[in-house]
């Protein structure tokens, strides 16, 4: 059963929010304008929360933590309500921890309901790259999907067969989403504001790979760099139109090269610029791999990308004019197969 509901959550009259036993999957982004409180506080007042499933660490601390769900938590409970702010790429950790509750609930004997409260997505409705293969057991989601959250659950309930109820009240349904930007809040530590998102679906793919992305500096996927990178012969780098690449140094607070000086760039975005932050990401590994020794690609890299074309463009073994048409013809694919479960009036588009 599945329904899209245009009234707030605490409208909702299911006897499972009422009087039932509730868990609440979120992030701070569960904050309400409106009333000053988190949605947690809802069933808290109601008396009836039963679980609260968040992110171990607290909501700025550089280091990643996820949001796990185990058959027992879940057991004995009526519903699941989930509210998280998405990153608009496939591989943002607490999207794919919500894939991951969605199939668990479908392979549960009595699961509860899940609800989703929906959020705009703060990467917009543009999609980049193409959708992993069916035997990958990655879902089959574009790496930068340009869709809501609401709108990727109701595409991976329909892909799994799942017979749980599933209940998605609208991003427009109250003011917050109106009242606050997707970013201002940030969704994790590692998306700090108004550019990353736009980054993300291409610089997130450094993380595994021997360069740093910046994670542990203030501008993550807008630098990026390694200790082997030497700045002389910049000008050969391939550069987007519109894009510029400041040579620069930082030394990251934690995680990767921690305390090492990292030499390597800032992008930097002239106003109004488009960017495809997949398809430049690649274009610069290419560059890298085939310059230093030093560059690696960690098996992570190949199971997050999920496409032999892209993977074979990086490492030599496929042309760039190949690689671009493949990109294409699958960022088409993926818009149909999108626009089937969007839920609001506007819909994904390519990049011109």
């Amino acid at each position: 059963m599945f329904s899209f509901r245009t009234t707030p959550l605490e409208d909702q009259l299911d006897k499972a929010l009422l009087d039932g036993n509730v868990g609440c999957f979120c992030t701070q982004n569960c904050w309400d304008t409106a009333r000053g409180r988190y949605m947690t506080d809802i069933f808290r007042e109601r008396g009836n929360l039963r679980a609260v499933f968040s992110p171990g660490n607290s909501e700025l601390t550089p280091a990643g933590s996820r949001i796990r769900v185990s058959p027992e938590q879940a057991a004995g409970l009526n519903a699941v309500v989930v509210e998280i702010q998405d990153a608009g790429a496939r591989y943002f950790p607490y999207t794919e921890d919500v894939f991951t509750l969605m199939k668990m609930l479908a392979a549960m004997e009595e699961a509860p309901a899940l609800y989703i409260v929906d959020h705009p997505n703060p990467a917009g409705r543009v999609v980049e790259g193409t959708m992993p293969p069916s035997d990958s057991g990655t879902p089959k989601i574009a790496h930068r999907h340009g869709l809501t959250l609401g709108e990727l659950a109701n595409l991976y309930y329909a892909e799994i067969g799942a017979k749980f109820p599933l209940h998605i009240i609208s991003a427009e349904a109250t003011d917050s989403n109106k009242r606050l930007m997707p970013w201002t809040i940030a969704p994790a530590a590692d998306i700090p504001g108004l550019f990353t998102c736009g980054m993300y679906s291409g610089g997130r793919l450094w993380t595994w790979t021997s360069v740093t992305p910046g994670t542990g500096t203030p501008r993550p996927y807008e630098y990026f760099g390694a200790p082997f990178i030497r700045h002389d012969g910049a000008a050969a780098l391939p550069v987007e139109q519109n894009i510029m690449l400041r040579p620069c140094s930082f030394t990251p607070a934690c995680g990767k090269y921690e305390g090492e000086v990292c030499f390597g760039y800032q992008i930097i975005l002239e106003a109004g610029a488009e960017y495809h932050s997949l398809i430049h990401t690649l274009q610069l590994m290419r560059f890298f791999h085939d310059r230093y020794s030093s560059f690696e690609l960690y098996p992570e890299f190949h199971e997050n990308l999920a496409d032999d074309v892209l993977s074979g463009y990086v490492e030599g073994r496929t042309g760039w004019t190949e690689m671009r048409e493949h990109v294409k013809v699958e960022e088409q694919k993926w818009i149909r197969k999108a626009k089937k479960f969007i839920l609001y009036d506007d819909a994904p588009v390519r990049m011109k």
